[in-house]
Order: structure tokens, then sequence, then C-alpha cells
């Protein structure tokens, strides 16, 4: 089990063979939680960057742009007034 110090401003560094395990990468977030006497440090995957990747792939794989959406969204917010407001 390896032993990790923590350093000034309660920094500590997870030990390469966990990060490389886990597919933990510089900047990640974790989550961190007391469980008794010890802390659990679990993966944490953002919601808003999983989902930010998968519309990026699938704009790529449809040919889309970001104006694209855009303009479609326009055109959405337009027929949504008219169908209730009679706008």
């Amino acid at each position: 089990m390896p032993i990790v110090k923590i350093r000034e401003r309660g920094q500590l560094t997870i030990p390469a063979e966990f990060r490389k395990k886990l597919g933990l990468e510089e900047n990640d977030a974790v989550n961190m939680i007391k469980v008794g006497d010890s802390l659990l440090i679990t993966q944490k995957r953002l919601v808003g960057d999983a989902l930010s990747e998968k519309m990026e792939k699938a704009m790529k794989k449809e040919g889309l742009t970001l104006d694209d959406l855009l303009s479609d969204l326009h055109k959405q917010r337009k027929q949504y007034s008219k169908e209730a407001y009679g706008q």
C-alpha cells in the first residue's frame, strides 16, 4: 500500500498506478467523502463535460456547426411562440 504525504495547503498526490487504473488525468475532479476516520476518494464525472463531448461528436458526425444549431433554435422558438401564444 503506497504512503502519501500531505503537502502544504492540504495537497496530496494520488500514486500513478491508481491514476492509470482509474483513468484519472490532470485537472480531473474527484469526490472526497469522510467515512468514519477514513477518506474515500471517488471519480467525479462532470455531467456538463460528458454532455458537451457527446454533442460535439454527434455534430461532427452529422456535419453540423454551432451556427446551424443556433439558427434552428431561433426557428424552434418562433414556432413555439406561434403555437403557445398565437404570435
